[in-house]
């Protein structure tokens, strides 16, 4: 295991908590989403800064609030303020209009509005300006995902020496998608300012690798073992891929709790004993939701014989929906259901569930012991942790996972997964077919590997491999690494 640092600074765009209003006045809850659920078992390991926005403009009550959270957490969590214009400018403009999908090769829905420029370096200059004041010597500081960018730049700015790492949690595009930004150049020499990058596969760190080429010649990339180092006039970064992971044992603990059990009989007697095929999603557009309800659709049209025997349960969980974009893909997912259910349903089964909402943790466990199959199809993930949750929720090794080959996760669980292309409607529809008449021994085969290999390669295994990455980047010196780097122009 690598040694942790003496002290760390996450860094992210939203803090692990999240500001309420109820009728007693404001409250924090823990947040929900993708990052947090993955770094929540390092955090809790020992005391560490968490910078990140409140999802609020300035208050001295959340302050207050989170001076008494990060005392009874043991972890201090320090808020950056945007204002209503920076939000908008910023967190939906830049990150969600043009970041998000852009690096999700759907380039056709971007809005490269100059003014979301401005607002993305002014607001990763706050971010800078507040880690600063954390900041001592021999820290490292974390930053996560493509809301900050620039803050290794900005704090350059500073003179901060200290180490400075980033992990890129989504996908890292081609150079002929990345051409289209017209801040490429900035974005590229910014993440250089990291001592440390990591990016979830080696595709993503391939499409990295191959935009710097082309678009920073003074770049000098040469292979350092499974890493890559960077050199350029600033500074030497050390580059690599590190598939992010869950807490294995937590997930199949969880599982096997009575209550969970119960519950998940619950929900199969209330689905008439029917095959649950399950799919939990964000709402967003890169989830593939309208292309697998079109799939499903397809299985019953062509597959009769499913009807009444399969049930899908969708679960959405709300998202981004002060977008204009996401309210229109919550109708257009809404409209599907609608039409499927009436077009197939009849007395006494219904063909979709549909549940638009945020599951807690025993509700989530129960669905995903209650399901037969795990139907996990976006059209473009960074890795998909949903999938590697299915895994280790499943205690009596059964059930199937059918997986995009566009997931991140598709790298690691092709051991056992079926993996489809979402855009192909009757080819999905043919793997669920598939799915539901496999047998129990074929199952548990496949969910055994793919348990093994979710749970070797955990959460715990991402950080020290990262923490390994960093270690290096503190101890070795640019001539000591380019002694012991093969030099090479091939394809890393």
């Amino acid at each position: 295991m690598a040694s942790q640092p003496e002290k760390m600074i996450i860094v992210s765009n939203r803090l692990p908590v999240t500001v309420e209003q109820n009728p007693e006045g404001l409250r924090l809850r823990v947040s929900s989403g993708g990052l947090v659920t993955a770094l929540h078992p390092l955090f809790i390991e020992s005391t560490r800064s968490w910078i990140g926005w409140t999802g609020t403009d300035a208050s001295p009550e959340i302050e207050r609030l989170l001076e008494n959270c990060s005392r009874e957490n043991a972890i201090a969590f320090k808020p950056v303020f945007m204002s209503p214009q920076e939000t908008s400018r910023f967190y939906c403009g830049f990150s969600n209009e043009i970041v998000w999908p852009l690096f999700h090769d759907l380039q056709s829905r971007c809005n490269f509005d100059p003014t979301y420029w401005e607002a993305y370096v002014s607001v990763n200059r706050r971010f800078a300006e507040k880690v600063a004041t954390e900041i001592h010597g021999g820290d490292l500081v974390w930053v996560h995902d493509y809301h900050l960018m620039s803050v290794a730049a900005e704090l350059r700015q500073f003179s901060i020496a200290e180490r400075l790492a980033y992990f890129h949690h989504i996908p890292f595009p081609s150079p002929d998608i990345f051409e289209k930004l017209p801040w490429r150049k900035d974005v590229l020499n910014a993440l250089l300012q990291f001592d440390i990058l990591g990016f979830q596969t080696l595709r993503d760190r391939r499409n990295f690798i191959a935009c710097l080429r082309k678009f920073v010649k003074h770049a000098k990339t040469t292979r350092f073992g499974k890493d890559v180092v960077v050199d350029s006039p600033q500074r030497t970064t050390f580059v690599g891929a590190f598939p992010i992971g869950i807490d294995y044992e937590d997930f199949a603990c969880g599982a096997s709790n009575n209550a969970v059990a119960m519950q998940a009989d619950h929900i199969v007697k209330s689905l008439n004993g029917c095959c649950v095929i399950l799919g939990v999603d964000r709402l967003d557009y890169t989830k593939g939701i309208p292309e697998r309800l079109a799939a499903y659709r397809h299985l019953l049209n062509f597959h009769p014989e499913m009807r009444q025997r399969v049930a899908l349960v969708e679960v959405v969980v709300p998202s981004r929906e002060e977008i204009p974009k996401y309210l229109e893909l919550k109708t257009q997912i809404e409209r599907q259901v609608s039409e499927i259910n009436g077009q197939f349903g009849g007395p006494g089964w219904v063909p979709i569930h549909y549940i638009h909402r945020s599951l807690n943790r025993a509700e989530l466990l129960a669905y995903y012991r209650a399901a037969n199959i795990a139907l996990i199809t976006p059209l473009k993930d960074g890795m998909n942790l949903v999938a590697k949750e299915y895994c280790a929720s499943r205690i009596h090794d059964d059930g199937v996972l059918i997986l995009s080959e566009f997931a991140g996760s598709a790298f690691q669980l092709n051991c056992g997964a079926l993996l489809v292309n979402p855009y192909d409607t009757r080819a999905v529809a043919d793997t669920i077919d598939v799915a539901y008449h496999m047998p129990l021994t074929e199952q548990q085969k496949r969910m055994r590997r793919l348990k093994a290999q979710i749970r070797r390669e955990n959460i715990f295994h991402w950080r020290d491999s990262f923490w390994g990455c960093g270690v290096l980047a503190s101890r070795t010196s640019l001539p000591e690494a380019l002694r012991c780097a093969d030099e090479t122009s091939v394809d890393m």
